[in-house]
């Protein structure tokens, strides 16, 4: 496909700009799809929401920062339509503005905004060794330091002196701001919060499309900037299984139906990271790790659409999410039992779906890599041997084989809880029954066109998905495999045959026994949240150091800095006024001097109290006269000789000054405060 440049000079600075080619074209036409499909099935779920007009400005705000990262040519242009995403997203997340509403988007923009200026400064730094931040630019440098070459002339870089360890830390720090916003571990915990909360509409945007901008930023990092670099891919490989195998546990044990689609959000997230991990370990032959990566966000992208809108026809209706709430509710229901059974077979990997595809494909670069430590080629770090590291990478194979067991055994349970169980209460139950008009005729529309799509890649994938992973693999470097990958051979069909099979088990030794309480008589039992609430990462270790521990460190390094801006800067201050005063003051009292013996000699002294000490003047006259009178007559001998105003007015003075110090410590503080604010402001805005 040709390839449509063009740029905006001098915006923000730097200049933004875009590039449509394959890869850009098929997300910004997912991007444009899942919009109208969202925006068309929120005229009846926000039918009756405050604030409507509100919704949709910052919802269509959002898609222009969404389009924006997808179709930019560098990570200037990223981060500028990233921030704008990010906080667009927020306010639709917060919409009704409930107490645990505003909770969730504190912390949503919270990772938001502290991934967002870690990530800038690993632009920075990477703009500083490189010279260039355009995608097709960086490969060049980035090798050369990679390798330990000399940088080329052809940039301006100004490299330190380990280039190599400073690249990786750049490289570190982006991912920070795009792993935060892919779910990655341990920078998922917005995900799970920000999904129960948030209006369905947005989160199947969250989920389906928001997430890929994460994902778009890491396969930029590991295709032009770590291109082939294996310590990279390893890194990534074991932050996606981590954050896949997470994720699936986390959706099993959740009684929340938008909570256990959250979650399964950061499972398939953790498998496309995991995809991107294995694309740098393979290095040239990555083509199933590229192809894998490309078509499970495209799969993931519309079976989230079709799965978290079913669950908003859910929510419009009953307004709950707990499972035990809404049992039983689609039962009577055929179209939104479809649907939803359509887009669990797929994101569980059934063979005829789509999920199934993209799913062989990152399971047998795994494989793949397995073949090549048999062989002696394959990368392993330190002093790994290729035994050890076949056996850790059988591991993986199985940890990603068991997380698409952990899919299908909650998508099994959630199927069941709401399309096949009863309801505890028959009277609900009878409710749910009669309710036939559950959706408008245009809602149940964009139902079953979502939906359509899953069957259709699934059973024709070489006239959709492998025509979609060509048009692609060019962004990420990647090359058609040397031979058509068949997806119902045996050998590809096992993978998936061992998931679902250890999905059934898990479904019926975990859920059904242990996360059900036993059934009384004809009552079903009720699913149980056994999740320990201590594991949560949020309470458990980001609030304290970020509320708690990061405060009391920075305000004890604030107050040694003031006390040292105390001894060095105050006293100095002080004395250089107090310099210039005594001058002024000689020159003034001259003048005056010089106009009683002249000019103004005939003039009477008037008795005026010295300026600002009234009190000193009044007590210390009244004193003056008291020790007259005394001189006269019992001190005749000893007689007082002491001005008491004077003396009252020195001792006043010492007490104006302290004052004045103090006053003028906690307004320095403060000054200097404000400026570096200012500074921050201005360089942000200006850089």
């Amino acid at each position: 496909m040709t390839s449509l440049a063009w740029s905006l000079p001098d915006i923000c600075g730097m200049g933004l700009s875009f590039r449509i080619d394959g890869f850009r074209a098929i997300f910004a036409v997912i991007t444009l799809y899942m919009w109208i499909m969202t925006s068309l099935f929120s005229r009846e779920y926000m039918k009756h929401a405050r604030r409507k007009g509100r919704y949709y400005f910052f919802l269509w705000l959002t898609f222009i920062g969404t389009m924006g990262v997808f179709i930019s040519n560098d990570f200037f242009t990223v981060f500028v339509f990233f921030e704008i995403m990010s906080t667009a997203s927020y306010v639709c997340v917060i919409h009704d503005e409930k107490p645990d509403t505003l909770r969730a988007g504190g912390v949503y923009l919270a990772v938001a905004v502290i991934g967002g200026l870690v990530s800038l400064m690993g632009i920075f730094l990477l703009y500083h060794l490189t010279g260039t931040l355009t995608f097709s630019e960086l490969k060049e440098p980035c090798l050369s330091i990679l390798q330990g070459n000399p940088i080329p002339e052809s940039t301006s870089a100004i490299v330190p002196g380990n280039s190599r360890l400073w690249l990786y830390i750049a490289g570190a720090c982006i991912v920070f701001g795009f792993g935060a916003k892919a779910g990655m571990f341990p920078l998922h915990i917005w995900l799970p919060m920000a999904h129960p909360v948030a209006p369905a509409p947005a989160s199947a945007l969250l989920s389906g499309i928001i997430t890929k901008t994460g994902i778009f930023g890491i396969l930029i990092l590991t295709a032009d900037v770590f291109t082939h670099d294996s310590a990279w891919g390893f890194v990534m490989c074991l932050l996606g299984v981590v954050t896949m195998l997470l994720g699936g546990i986390l959706a099993v044990f959740s009684v929340d139906l938008k909570r256990t689609l959250a979650c399964s959000s950061m499972s398939q997230l953790g498998m496309i990271i995991n995809g991107i991990g294995m694309q740098g370990l393979l290095g040239e032959e990555n083509a199933l790790a590229v192809r894998g990566s490309i078509l499970h966000m495209i799969n993931h992208s519309n079976l989230k659409l079709v799965l978290f809108l079913a669950a908003g026809a859910v929510v419009m209706n009953l307004h709950q999410l707990n499972l035990n709430e809404i049992r039983g509710y689609g039962r009577k229901k055929p179209l939104l039992k479809t649907v939803f059974l359509l887009g669990a077979l797929g994101i569980g990997g059934i063979p005829g779906f789509n999920g199934y595809i993209s799913k062989t494909l990152l399971h047998e670069s795994i494989v793949e890599y397995i073949e090549l430590l048999h062989a002696g080629e394959g990368w392993l770090p330190g002093t790994m041997t290729a035994a050890s590291g076949v056996m850790l990478f059988k591991v993986i194979e199985w940890l990603f084989l068991l997380t698409g067991g952990l899919t299908v055994a909650y998508m099994t349970k959630l199927f069941i809880c709401v399309f096949i169980e009863k309801n505890a209460d028959p009277a609900r139950q009878a409710s749910f029954d009669a309710s036939k008009d559950y959706c408008t005729p245009l809602t149940a529309g964009v139902l079953a066109l979502s939906a359509s799509v899953l069957p259709v890649f699934g059973l024709f994938s070489g006239f959709t998905l492998n025509r979609l992973a060509d048009l692609g693999q060019g962004f990420l470097g990647g090359l058609s495999p040397a031979h058509p990958v068949h997806y119902f051979a045996w050998a590809n069909l096992s993978g998936g045959l061992i998931s679902i099979g250890l999905g059934a088990l898990l479904y019926v030794l975990v859920i059904r026994r242990f996360l059900i309480a036993p059934s009384m008589g004809s009552e079903p039992g009720r699913y149980l949240n056994r999740w320990p609430g201590s594991l949560d990462l949020l309470t458990l270790i980001y609030e304290p150091l970020l509320l708690k521990i990061l405060p009391t460190v920075l305000g004890v390094i604030c107050s040694m800095l003031d006390g040292i801006l105390d001894r060095i800067l105050l006293p100095v201050i002080p004395v250089i006024l107090g310099f210039f005063s005594k001058i002024l003051d000689f020159l003034l009292d001259g003048f005056l001097l010089l106009l009683r013996k002249t000019t103004h000699r005939q003039l009477r002294e008037a008795k005026i109290p010295p300026s600002g000490y009234y009190f000193s003047y009044y007590i210390g006259s009244f004193m003056n006269t008291a020790a007259a009178a005394l001189n006269r007559t019992l001190l005749r001998r000893r007689p007082i000789r002491r001005d008491f105003i004077l003396q009252l007015a020195e001792q006043e003075s010492v007490i104006k000054l302290t004052r004045k110090v103090i006053t003028a410590s906690t307004a320095f503080s403060l000054m200097m405060f404000g400026i570096g604010m200012v500074a921050a402001v201005i360089y942000l805005l200006l850089v």
